[in-house]
């Protein structure tokens, strides 16, 4: 019998705030501090050769020392770095970075776009931003998080990508023009990662706009690859989205799939959605029915659960994460030390690696400097404290130092082996591989809030709790504080003037006086308060959880979160 929705919640809560039992034994493993402050220093020299060489290009060449547009022309590195500088305690370049963002993107440009990519790296990236601004200290306008300028350019890049849904089956093309919508001559295939990653980022879209095309197009989605399934339970690589015929019939947890199930959780978990979770539950059976052997997760037909490609992908190691945040734990260390000797291997993990033969595939040999093990390696060190999870991050460190360090940032490796580079540094080095490896050595960071604290701020709706912890992280790495989901809804207000109406109705009636307490919306994240509780500012405070009859992170009725992050590329490669 499956869990319940709420007692699955409730136990990835409990692992992943509660000590363990391997607490004692972190001391053990690699000098935390020094590391952390090693990840720092990482960061900068990326960052501030981007600035310096790049800037406004998309993307910094660490080779020579220039830059390139390559997802779209959005100086997409300043806005993908931009929550990292919060995370590593940056305020006043967040801020100057956020005053640049206003002035300098525009999204009126006849560009291409990957859909994808756009709505995971930019739309993503400033939401995450919007979300955290007050946290920095910007001084936020008036109805906030309910409004305000990076919301508002979030909703204008979104907007753009709404063409690309507008097809007999609900499933988006894979690229958009900004300026002219579809392409006519445009490819119908698409991956599934391409179909099934937008319900996080969309969904935040519609509760702080309020405007609900951006998840109702989200779900839609969700649910016509669900409805596509196999009658084993398997999803494919590609699909045509006029036709819902599967053009690619390789199933697994990788390369053009994986973050399609990891949006399934983490729109179950951000949206308390029983549905999205039972979907995911029912793909995690036969995943493990027809991909698993010896801990190693291989790809299959996804009509007949043969073997079609007995390789091990690098974008699949966020999955020993997933596991772990749905209360399997021991399955994920297992799995996640057969990625982890991979990595000791070669000082990285190859794009693939043929698992009966030991050894990389040829052509793929490469590692762009990605993050699913370190981001699984974080996840999985919150749950347990193994030390050993400590040294993968340290080899992380010392590998990408010695290998991609150039004098103008990282460069990506383009082969293992020998230790080649390419004249690249990908923005997703700073928005999650720096960010997880910083996040593993960093325990105190304001992103591992257990709800101790918390401040309360006022909105056009009443009082809302935000920075409690929780956060829920994009596919990109870019937090989503899950709270915020629930400052912007009408139904409270819409309750609050029933509740007039029945106070006046009463004491009408009984020509005496009748006090009607307003009920904490526990639904909403909000614990009960006594009236000296009120915030004594317009502004909000922060508070104290444990002055409170209860902590706001009590389950079942805390909307908690899931962190499956997965980069989630897309593998338009035939070959």
């Amino acid at each position: 019998m499956l869990p319940s929705l709420g007692s699955l919640l409730c136990l990835w809560a409990l692992r992943l705030l509660a000590p363990t039992a391997g607490t004692g034994a972190a001391s053990r493993g690699p000098d935390v501090a020094s590391y952390r402050e090693r990840v720092r220093a990482m960061f900068y020299h990326a960052y501030e050769h981007y600035l310096e060489s790049a800037f406004p290009y998309d993307e910094l060449r660490p080779l020579t020392c220039d830059g390139q547009d390559t997802w779209g022309s959005f100086s997409l590195t300043l806005i993908d770095a931009l929550d990292t500088l919060l995370i590593l305690g940056n305020v006043s370049e967040f801020q100057r970075v956020v005053n640049v963002l206003q002035e300098g993107v525009d999204f009126d440009i006849d560009v291409n776009a990957s859909v994808f990519e756009t709505n995971i790296r930019v739309v993503g990236g400033l939401l995450s931003a919007h979300l955290l601004s007050k946290k920095a200290g910007i001084e936020v306008e008036v109805g906030w998080p309910c409004s305000g300028p990076l919301l508002r350019m979030a909703e204008e890049a979104a907007r753009k990508l709404l063409p690309a849904f507008q097809t007999p089956t609900g499933m988006p093309y894979g690229t958009v023009n900004l300026l002219h919508g579809v392409n006519p001559g445009e490819t119908p295939v698409t991956c599934t990662a391409g179909i099934g990653t937008f319900i996080v980022e969309f969904a935040t879209l519609s509760h702080l706009t309020g405007d609900p095309v951006f998840e109702d197009v989200a779900r839609k989605a969700l649910k016509a690859l669900w409805k596509n399934r196999s009658d084993i339970g398997l999803v494919g690589n590609h699909i045509d989205v006029i036709t819902a015929k599967w053009v690619a019939q390789d199933a697994g947890i990788g390369a053009g799939v994986d973050s399609y199930f990891e949006y399934l959780v983490k729109g179950a978990i951000l949206l308390q959605d029983k549905e999205l979770m039972s979907m995911f539950l029912e793909y995690n059976k036969a995943i493990k029915n027809y991909t698993k052997f010896d801990d190693w997760y291989l790809w299959v037909q996804m009509y007949k659960g043969t073997v079609s490609m007995p390789v091990f992908q690098s974008l699949e190691a966020y999955w020993p994460g997933l596991q772990s945040l749905i209360g399997d734990v021991d399955n994920a260390m297992r799995t996640f030390l057969n990625y982890y000797t991979v990595w000791k291997q070669f000082g990285g993990l190859p794009e693939f690696y043929n698992i009966p033969q030991g050894y990389t595939v040829d052509k793929r040999e490469g590692y762009p400097l990605r993050p699913e093990l370190i981001e699984s390696a974080m996840y999985l060190y919150r749950a347990t404290r193994d030390p050993m999870l400590l040294e993968l991050g340290r080899d992380a460190v010392e590998s990408i130092e010695k290998i991609s360090k150039v004098d103008c940032g990282f460069a990506t490796i383009k082969d293992l082996r020998d230790h080649r580079l390419d004249n690249r540094m990908e923005s997703f080095f700073l928005a999650e591989t720096v960010k997880y490896l910083y996040l593993l050595f960093d325990p105190d960071n304001f992103i591992h809030n257990d709800g101790s604290v918390f401040d309360v701020v006022i909105t056009p709706y009443g009082e809302c709790v935000l920075n409690a912890g929780g956060y829920v992280f994009n596919t990109e790495a870019h937090p989503i504080d899950p709270a915020a989901l629930h400052c912007c809804r009408k139904r409270k207000e819409e309750q609050w003037e029933v509740e007039d109406l029945m106070r006046e109705f009463y004491s009408l009636k009984k020509n005496k006086k009748f006090t009607l307490k307003r009920a904490p919306d526990h639904s909403e994240g909000e614990s009960a308060k006594d009236p000296e509780d009120a915030p004594s500012e317009k502004g909000g405070e922060k508070r104290n959880a444990k002055k409170n009859s209860h902590s706001l992170l009590s389950c079942p009725s805390q909307s908690f979160n899931s962190k499956l992050a997965v980069l989630g590329q897309v593998f338009l490669d035939n070959t």
